[in-house]
Order: C-alpha cells, then sequence, then structure tokens
C-alpha cells in the first residue's frame, strides 16, 4: 500500500460522492468529473486551488489541525472518515512510526478474561482481523472460519473473501464483506507500514474481485457494536448482538455475542455453550459430524429447533 496512493485515492473518492448542489454551489457546463472539482473543494475549505491539489496528491506531511478540519467539513466528513483523514496525515509526518502495529500476541492476562466468559461467545482479535483467541463457546462458534484455517491462525477477511462457506455462514454476508473492509481500511491509515497488512491486502485484492471493489471505495468504519445474523451448520440460523471493546494496553479488540433473552436465538445460543461446557469436540469434529450426519451431544434436539 503507497500511503500517498491511500491520500489521494481517499480524498477524491470522498469529493466524487457530492455534488455542486448539494454543497450548495452554482454547476455550470458540462463536467468531466463526478462530484465537486478541486477548485470547488478548495473553495469550500478556504484553500488556494494549488494547496489543495497538492494535499489530494497525497502529501499530507505538516498539515495543520485547521486545515483537517476545514477539509473534514468541504468534504462532509463523518467523525471516523474525519479520524481516517487525521491518521493519513498522522502517518505522513515526521512522528509516522509511533502506532503500535496490530500485534499477534495475547497475554495471559487477557486469556483468563476471555476463559471466563462461559455463557458468551467471545473473541480477540487485532487490527488486521487475525482471531487470535476464542473462548469455549466462540470456538464452536466459529467453527466453520476455524476449520477453514487450517491449522494457521483464522482471519476474519480470509475467511469472508476467499472461503466460499463464508457465504453460507454470515447471514448478510455482503454486509459482512463490506464493514470487513471498512476495518482494514482503517486500520490502514493508522498503519500503512505495517507489512503483514500490506501483504493481506495484496493478496485479497488478487484472488477476490470482490475485495477489490470494496477497497476501491474507500469506505472507513469501526463497528463498536452492532447485530449480526449467523448459520451455525448445526443449529442454524442466530441473530446476534456483538459490542467491540478496546484492549488499549494491547492495540487488540474482545469482541462478545449475546442473544436477546427468550428468543430462539437465546435456545440456541444455550445449546451451544451446553455443549462447549462439556467439552464437545473440536471445530474440525464439528463440522465433520455435521456433513456426516453422525452422533453428536445434542443433536437431535437442535435438529427439532431448526
Amino acid at each position: 500500500m503507497d500511503q500517498r496512493s491511500q491520500i489521494r485515492e481517499f480524498l477524491t473518492s470522498r469529493r466524487a460522492r457530492i455534488t455542486p448542489g448539494e454543497a450548495g454551489l452554482p454547476s455550470y457546463g458540462t463536467r468531466r468529473v463526478t462530484g465537486l472539482r478541486r477548485a470547488e473543494v478548495a473553495q469550500l475549505a478556504g484553500m488556494s486551488v494549488e494547496y489543495y491539489s497538492r494535499l489530494e496528491r497525497g502529501n499530507l506531511s505538516g498539515v495543520s489541525d485547521q486545515v483537517l478540519d476545514s477539509l473534514a467539513r468541504a468534504l462532509r466528513l463523518d467523525e471516523e472518515e474525519r479520524i481516517h483523514l487525521e491518521d493519513l496525515a498522522r502517518a505522513a509526518g515526521p512522528a509516522r512510526r509511533r502506532h503500535r502495529p496490530a500485534t499477534g500476541v495475547v497475554r495471559p492476562g487477557v486469556r483468563r478474561l476471555l476463559d471466563s466468559m462461559t455463557d458468551a461467545p467471545a473473541l480477540i482479535m487485532n487490527g488486521r482481523c487475525d482471531i487470535l483467541a476464542f473462548n469455549a463457546l466462540g470456538r464452536v462458534l466459529y467453527a466453520p472460519m476455524i476449520e477453514a484455517a487450517r491449522g494457521a491462525t483464522p482471519n476474519h477477511a480470509r475467511f469472508v473473501f476467499l472461503d466460499p462457506r463464508s457465504h453460507t455462514f454470515w447471514g448478510d454476508w455482503r454486509r459482512a464483506a463490506d464493514e470487513t473492509v471498512a476495518l482494514l481500511q482503517a486500520e490502514a491509515g493508522r498503519d500503512p507500514f505495517d507489512k503483514q497488512l500490506t501483504d493481506l491486502v495484496g493478496e485479497l485484492s488478487t484472488r477476490s474481485e470482490d475485495f477489490r471493489t470494496r477497497w476501491a471505495r474507500h469506505d472507513v468504519r469501526q463497528y463498536h457494536k452492532g447485530a449480526k445474523p449467523l448459520r451455525h451448520p448445526l443449529v442454524g440460523t442466530l441473530h446476534l448482538d456483538y459490542e467491540a471493546l478496546a484492549l488499549a494496553a494491547d492495540n487488540l479488540t474482545l469482541v462478545g455475542y449475546s442473544a436477546e433473552p427468550g428468543t430462539d436465538s437465546d435456545d440456541k445460543l444455550r445449546l451451544l455453550a451446553s455443549w462447549a461446557a462439556a467439552g464437545t469436540p473440536g471445530a474440525g469434529a464439528v463440522l465433520d459430524d455435521a456433513a456426516t450426519g453422525g452422533s453428536w451431544p445434542g443433536r437431535r434436539g437442535c435438529r427439532g429447533r431448526r
């Protein structure tokens, strides 16, 4: 990932989505560009066309907070897009390597905390979407992703874009794909010099047209809470809420899931939790049994709930 290209493509994609009418500007003659022209962005931001053109060429080094604020207002950036612009500017400056890269290590204390969560599926993820640790219920819930990794560290992005099983696992695959790319875009803005992230983006861009299309949009998001439908191979569809909690000391995120009490999804989650607590076979065994129709604890009850 070239840092200047990231800046250029982000700024051009943001101005392309705003029409002159939306910005309160007159529109004269035939327009060869979608959205605003550079001169119009410069006018809205209160800067010269030459200065804005320099910014859009990817040179944000030394840009003041006031200029970034003016640019964010002119381009109508939301809060997360504004943060992304600030991250891009920070990465372009002298202190660009101060950002701690996404780690691949989970401290013992964090693992103990994760394992103590017995009634809710939970996992630890870094900014590259590597799933570094699961609790027992999380391993059962995410069995398809674990199986797809074949012994390697599961990666949410690789599963979404490179494994056909993800289209079945995620109840809303398009939304899962959009959210995944938006997370990676945000991480790339924070640390464009992360080689593992660069390699991941390169791999996905080469192997997945769905990823390439979404990456070119330059949408950025941080998802702190929400809801996801999942289709588990044994219990069927679950509608789960999630909370993503930052582990600031480790530059990691803890994601926990829950179901609305008294719902069918709550019953199914409790069933999975009972299997996890009983030391049910691992992820590979879960999928093998589901595929072959073999005997598995609670399988008959699971069928009845579908």
